[in-house]
């Protein structure tokens, strides 16, 4: 290959990113392919975003295919899992993106209800655990290339509130408190045919009704004066893809956002 070409490795891996045709998604799944990988998309309502996505894919030379899934029904999630397998026959890394984020709090007037709590730890944690079973099995089952040193993973996408609780988005951090359980869980009920890592961002894309002004303060209260993007995500999840000794543990990329504490979700400090 000419030293000069821009032109991405190739890889001969594919990557399933849920919740891919848009936002941080969608970036994760373009760091990915950038990086030589095909691609296979999943989406639950967005078709035209998702077809969007794939169509900047193969701009950049790389296979990509769209599947929809509602990632609250369990005979969805499995045909997800097998459609994909069945395209993508090298399918190495599961990225478990998609995820419900809607406000409730147990001391206000958005309490929190069983119906709430239960739809996001449907599509926050059994849909990412159902899928990473898959993948273990198709893992466990396969032939592997004795040329190929790398160790296929599953990364499951947190948030840094986990260790830096506040009351706010109570349905959402519990069923991501839990989702957290499993990287160690899973790392070790899985090895040594997959890993399991965490990937917890700060505060990334402008939410609900926050406003631009809001968020690019919000943005800009952490250690190092601003906190994650889109593409610092996107690069930690490929990177965690390819580091191979990575297992069981969860990596913050939040310019230390972390590290201070607040009572309220950080998105309420700001106007």
């Amino acid at each position: 290959m000419n030293p000069s070409s821009t032109s991405p490795p190739q890889q001969n891996k594919a990557v399933l990113v849920t919740g891919a045709a848009k936002r941080l998604g969608r970036e994760i799944a373009l760091q990915f392919a950038r990086q030589g990988w095909d691609v296979a998309i999943h989406y639950g309502r967005s078709e035209a975003e998702a077809q969007e996505t794939v169509g900047q894919i193969k701009k950049l030379g790389r296979t990509a295919l769209a599947f929809q899934a509602d990632l609250a029904n369990e005979a969805d999630v499995k045909a997800l899992f097998a459609a994909v397998a069945t395209q993508f026959d090298s399918l190495r890394c599961l990225v478990n993106n998609a995820s419900i984020f809607e406000y409730d709090r147990a001391n206000s007037d958005s309490k929190l209800t069983g119906k709430s709590l239960q739809e996001h730890m449907q599509v926050n944690v059994t849909a990412p655990i159902l899928l990473a079973q898959l993948m273990f099995e198709a893992q466990k089952n396969s032939v592997k290339n004795s040329d190929d040193e790398s160790q296929p993973s599953v990364i499951q996408l947190l948030d840094q509130k986990l260790i830096n609780l506040n009351p706010d988005y109570l349905s959402y951090t519990l069923s991501k408190a839990a989702l957290l359980t499993s990287v160690e869980v899973l790392a070790m009920d899985f090895a040594p045919y997959l890993r399991v890592v965490g990937l917890a961002p700060g505060i990334s894309l402008l939410s609900g009704d926050q406003t631009q002004a809001g968020f690019s303060k919000a943005h800009q209260m952490t250690p190092l004066g601003k906190s994650s993007t889109p593409v610092d995500i996107a690069k930690a999840a490929v990177f965690l893809a390819e580091a191979s000794a990575i297992t069981g543990t969860t990596l913050y990329v939040d310019g230390g956002q972390h590290l201070l504490s607040s009572s309220r979700d950080v998105m309420f400090k700001t106007h």
